[in-house]
Protein backbone atom coordinates (compact mmCIF):
# COMPACT_ATOMS: atom_id res chain seq x y z
CA UNK A 1 0.00 0.00 0.00
CA UNK A 2 2.84 2.28 0.90
CA UNK A 3 4.37 1.77 -2.42
CA UNK A 4 1.36 2.07 -4.38
CA UNK A 5 0.64 5.22 -2.75
CA UNK A 6 4.43 6.40 -3.36
CA UNK A 7 3.97 6.07 -6.87
CA UNK A 8 0.49 7.14 -7.41
CA UNK A 9 0.75 10.31 -5.52
CA UNK A 10 3.42 11.65 -7.82
CA UNK A 11 1.59 10.41 -10.97
CA UNK A 12 -1.34 11.76 -10.43
CA UNK A 13 0.60 15.36 -9.46
CA UNK A 14 2.08 15.25 -12.44
CA UNK A 15 -1.04 14.41 -14.68
CA UNK A 16 -3.49 16.42 -13.36
CA UNK A 17 -2.67 19.58 -14.24
CA UNK A 18 -2.15 18.72 -17.87
CA UNK A 19 -5.50 17.09 -17.93
CA UNK A 20 -7.25 20.12 -16.28
CA UNK A 21 -6.47 22.18 -18.77
CA UNK A 22 -6.88 19.87 -21.54
CA UNK A 23 -10.11 20.10 -19.99
CA UNK A 24 -10.97 23.91 -19.64
CA UNK A 25 -9.56 24.09 -23.52
CA UNK A 26 -12.17 21.68 -24.70
CA UNK A 27 -14.70 23.77 -22.69
CA UNK A 28 -13.47 26.57 -24.08
CA UNK A 29 -13.34 25.57 -27.76
CA UNK A 30 -16.90 23.54 -27.69
CA UNK A 31 -19.08 24.69 -30.70
CA UNK A 32 -16.74 27.28 -31.95
CA UNK A 33 -15.53 27.77 -35.26
CA UNK A 34 -12.60 29.64 -34.62
CA UNK A 35 -9.61 28.85 -36.80
CA UNK A 36 -7.04 29.65 -34.16
CA UNK A 37 -8.22 27.61 -31.35
CA UNK A 38 -9.17 24.99 -32.50
CA UNK A 39 -10.61 21.93 -30.06
CA UNK A 40 -8.36 19.77 -28.60
CA UNK A 41 -9.97 16.56 -30.65
CA UNK A 42 -9.04 18.24 -33.83
CA UNK A 43 -5.45 18.97 -32.65
CA UNK A 44 -5.27 15.57 -32.28
CA UNK A 45 -6.61 14.10 -35.32
CA UNK A 46 -4.16 16.50 -37.20
CA UNK A 47 -1.08 15.07 -34.93
CA UNK A 48 -2.03 11.78 -35.61
CA UNK A 49 -2.92 12.46 -39.29
CA UNK A 50 0.76 14.83 -39.95
CA UNK A 51 3.15 14.52 -37.19
CA UNK A 52 2.80 10.24 -37.30
CA UNK A 53 3.20 10.34 -40.83
CA UNK A 54 5.93 8.23 -41.47
CA UNK A 55 7.13 10.45 -44.70
CA UNK A 56 6.98 13.36 -41.51
CA UNK A 57 8.60 11.13 -39.19
CA UNK A 58 11.42 10.26 -41.37
CA UNK A 59 12.29 13.56 -43.24
CA UNK A 60 11.31 16.03 -40.44
CA UNK A 61 11.07 14.70 -36.95
CA UNK A 62 14.20 12.37 -36.64
CA UNK A 63 16.29 14.91 -38.32
CA UNK A 64 15.29 17.27 -36.25
CA UNK A 65 15.86 15.01 -33.14
CA UNK A 66 19.31 13.91 -34.61
CA UNK A 67 20.44 17.56 -34.55
CA UNK A 68 19.44 18.05 -31.60
CA UNK A 69 20.86 15.26 -29.67
CA UNK A 70 24.70 16.12 -31.39
CA UNK A 71 24.05 19.93 -31.10
CA UNK A 72 23.59 19.13 -27.17
CA UNK A 73 25.95 16.91 -27.17
CA UNK A 74 28.86 18.96 -28.76
CA UNK A 75 27.78 21.77 -26.47
CA UNK A 76 28.48 19.33 -22.97
CA UNK A 77 32.07 18.69 -24.23
CA UNK A 78 32.80 21.46 -25.47
CA UNK A 79 31.23 22.96 -22.27
CA UNK A 80 32.96 20.32 -20.22
CA UNK A 81 36.37 20.06 -21.61
CA UNK A 82 36.60 24.20 -21.83
CA UNK A 83 35.38 24.91 -18.71
CA UNK A 84 37.81 22.44 -16.79
CA UNK A 85 40.50 24.10 -18.28
CA UNK A 86 39.31 27.76 -17.86
CA UNK A 87 38.02 27.33 -14.06
CA UNK A 88 41.58 25.15 -12.87
CA UNK A 89 43.61 28.42 -14.50
CA UNK A 90 43.27 31.24 -12.73
CA UNK A 91 45.46 33.60 -15.38
CA UNK A 92 43.34 31.90 -18.05
CA UNK A 93 40.25 32.47 -16.75
CA UNK A 94 40.93 36.43 -15.96
CA UNK A 95 42.13 36.26 -19.37
CA UNK A 96 39.00 35.02 -21.07
CA UNK A 97 36.20 36.31 -18.65
CA UNK A 98 35.64 39.33 -20.26
CA UNK A 99 35.50 38.22 -24.02
CA UNK A 100 33.19 34.61 -22.34
CA UNK A 101 30.75 37.53 -20.61
CA UNK A 102 30.49 39.92 -24.11
CA UNK A 103 29.88 36.56 -26.44
CA UNK A 104 27.36 34.97 -23.41
CA UNK A 105 25.50 38.08 -24.22
CA UNK A 106 24.89 37.86 -27.92
CA UNK A 107 21.39 36.71 -28.47
CA UNK A 108 22.26 33.45 -30.66
CA UNK A 109 18.96 33.94 -32.70
CA UNK A 110 20.99 37.06 -34.28
CA UNK A 111 23.75 34.88 -35.30
CA UNK A 112 21.55 32.99 -37.53
CA UNK A 113 22.34 35.24 -40.53
CA UNK A 114 25.96 35.08 -39.54
CA UNK A 115 26.35 31.67 -39.84
CA UNK A 116 24.17 31.34 -42.66
CA UNK A 117 26.63 33.38 -44.56
CA UNK A 118 30.10 31.54 -43.01
CA UNK A 119 28.52 27.80 -43.41
CA UNK A 120 25.15 27.70 -45.77
CA UNK A 121 21.71 26.57 -44.79
CA UNK A 122 23.21 22.69 -44.18
CA UNK A 123 22.83 21.08 -41.14
CA UNK A 124 26.36 21.97 -39.96
CA UNK A 125 24.69 25.79 -40.12
CA UNK A 126 21.93 24.08 -37.43
CA UNK A 127 24.61 22.26 -35.21
CA UNK A 128 26.41 25.69 -34.76
CA UNK A 129 22.82 28.05 -33.67
CA UNK A 130 22.37 24.89 -31.56
CA UNK A 131 25.89 24.96 -29.97
CA UNK A 132 26.24 28.86 -29.81
CA UNK A 133 23.28 29.54 -27.56
CA UNK A 134 23.66 25.92 -25.20
CA UNK A 135 26.95 25.63 -25.04
CA UNK A 136 27.08 27.85 -22.26
CA UNK A 137 25.56 27.03 -19.17
CA UNK A 138 27.67 24.30 -19.11
CA UNK A 139 30.43 26.16 -20.11
CA UNK A 140 30.13 28.90 -17.04
CA UNK A 141 28.54 26.17 -14.51
CA UNK A 142 31.47 23.78 -15.26
CA UNK A 143 33.80 26.96 -14.72
CA UNK A 144 32.72 27.84 -11.63
CA UNK A 145 32.35 24.46 -10.46
CA UNK A 146 35.58 23.57 -10.50
CA UNK A 147 36.72 27.10 -9.39
CA UNK A 148 34.83 26.48 -5.94
CA UNK A 149 36.57 23.15 -5.22
CA UNK A 150 36.89 22.61 -1.63
CA UNK A 151 40.66 23.23 -1.32
CA UNK A 152 41.01 20.78 1.40
CA UNK A 153 39.85 17.84 -0.92
CA UNK A 154 42.84 19.21 -3.60
CA UNK A 155 45.63 19.38 -0.47
CA UNK A 156 44.03 15.96 0.49
CA UNK A 157 44.16 14.67 -3.18
CA UNK A 158 47.70 15.75 -3.54
CA UNK A 159 49.17 14.16 0.10
CA UNK A 160 47.85 10.94 -1.66
CA UNK A 161 49.66 11.87 -4.32
CA UNK A 162 46.84 12.24 -6.58
CA UNK A 163 47.21 14.46 -9.12
CA UNK A 164 47.28 15.24 -12.98
CA UNK A 165 44.42 13.56 -14.88
CA UNK A 166 43.73 11.50 -11.83
CA UNK A 167 42.96 14.36 -9.93
CA UNK A 168 40.17 15.51 -12.19
CA UNK A 169 38.38 12.57 -12.50
CA UNK A 170 38.20 11.70 -9.13
CA UNK A 171 38.30 14.81 -7.30
CA UNK A 172 37.59 17.91 -9.40
CA UNK A 173 34.54 16.65 -11.83
CA UNK A 174 32.83 15.12 -9.03
CA UNK A 175 33.22 17.78 -7.02
CA UNK A 176 31.88 20.06 -9.52
CA UNK A 177 29.27 17.82 -11.23
CA UNK A 178 26.20 19.57 -9.50
CA UNK A 179 26.52 22.64 -11.01
CA UNK A 180 27.53 20.97 -14.37
CA UNK A 181 24.77 19.05 -14.00
CA UNK A 182 22.29 21.80 -13.15
CA UNK A 183 24.20 23.82 -16.52
CA UNK A 184 23.46 20.19 -18.45
CA UNK A 185 19.77 21.02 -17.58
CA UNK A 186 19.56 24.85 -18.82
CA UNK A 187 21.69 23.66 -22.15
CA UNK A 188 18.69 20.65 -22.97
CA UNK A 189 16.37 23.44 -23.04
CA UNK A 190 17.96 26.27 -25.01
CA UNK A 191 19.31 23.39 -27.61
CA UNK A 192 15.94 22.07 -28.33
CA UNK A 193 14.56 26.01 -28.73
CA UNK A 194 17.55 26.44 -31.13
CA UNK A 195 16.87 23.63 -33.17
CA UNK A 196 13.57 24.95 -33.91
CA UNK A 197 14.70 28.17 -34.82
CA UNK A 198 17.51 27.01 -36.68
CA UNK A 199 15.34 25.35 -39.13
CA UNK A 200 12.64 28.47 -39.24
CA UNK A 201 15.16 29.80 -41.65
CA UNK A 202 16.24 29.40 -45.27
CA UNK A 203 15.19 25.38 -44.39
CA UNK A 204 12.95 23.48 -46.02
CA UNK A 205 12.34 20.12 -43.81
CA UNK A 206 12.56 20.00 -39.66
CA UNK A 207 9.78 20.46 -36.96
CA UNK A 208 10.63 24.09 -36.98
CA UNK A 209 9.85 24.17 -40.77
CA UNK A 210 6.71 22.27 -40.87
CA UNK A 211 5.41 24.59 -37.72
CA UNK A 212 6.05 27.66 -39.84
CA UNK A 213 4.93 26.17 -43.22
CA UNK A 214 1.38 25.21 -41.60
CA UNK A 215 1.10 28.26 -39.65
CA UNK A 216 1.57 29.77 -43.69
CA UNK A 217 -0.89 27.84 -44.76
CA UNK A 218 -3.28 28.88 -42.13
CA UNK A 219 -2.97 24.96 -41.36
CA UNK A 220 -3.60 25.99 -37.59
CA UNK A 221 -4.32 22.96 -36.34
CA UNK A 222 -1.18 21.12 -37.75
CA UNK A 223 0.32 23.77 -36.62
CA UNK A 224 -0.68 23.10 -33.06
CA UNK A 225 -0.12 19.75 -33.14
CA UNK A 226 3.55 20.43 -34.09
CA UNK A 227 3.88 22.43 -30.95
CA UNK A 228 2.02 19.75 -28.83
CA UNK A 229 4.57 17.49 -30.43
CA UNK A 230 7.69 19.64 -28.85
CA UNK A 231 6.16 19.71 -25.58
CA UNK A 232 5.59 16.20 -25.27
CA UNK A 233 10.17 15.99 -26.74
CA UNK A 234 10.53 18.42 -24.01
CA UNK A 235 8.90 16.20 -21.27
CA UNK A 236 10.52 13.08 -21.98
CA UNK A 237 14.19 14.67 -22.22
CA UNK A 238 13.70 16.56 -18.97
CA UNK A 239 12.42 12.43 -17.60
CA UNK A 240 15.41 10.74 -19.20
CA UNK A 241 17.65 13.61 -17.97
CA UNK A 242 16.19 13.02 -14.37
CA UNK A 243 17.17 9.48 -14.53
CA UNK A 244 20.52 10.41 -15.76
CA UNK A 245 20.99 13.27 -13.15
CA UNK A 246 20.25 10.53 -10.00
CA UNK A 247 22.59 7.96 -11.29
CA UNK A 248 25.62 10.14 -11.53
CA UNK A 249 24.28 12.54 -8.78
CA UNK A 250 23.52 9.30 -6.64
CA UNK A 251 26.42 10.16 -3.72
CA UNK A 252 24.96 13.92 -3.86
CA UNK A 253 21.18 12.90 -3.29
CA UNK A 254 22.10 10.69 -0.99
CA UNK A 255 24.40 12.71 1.33
CA UNK A 256 21.30 15.59 1.18
CA UNK A 257 18.88 12.87 2.45
CA UNK A 258 21.42 11.33 5.30
CA UNK A 259 21.82 15.56 6.20
CA UNK A 260 17.85 16.07 6.11
CA UNK A 261 17.14 12.64 8.04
Amino acid sequence: MGVARRVLVPAAYAAGLPLLLVVGWALATQGTTNLYLPSPARVLQAFTRTWLDPDTLTGDVLPSLGRFAVGVLLSIVIGIVAGTAIGATPWLRALLEPMLEFFRAIPPVVLVPVLMLLLGIDDSMKLAVIVSGSVWPVLLNTVEGVRGTDPVLVDTSRSYRVRGLLAYRYVVLPAASPQIMAGIRLCLSIGLILMVISEMFASSSGLGYQIVYFQRQYMVAEMWGGILLLGVVGVVVAAVFQLVERRVLHWYHGSREVARG
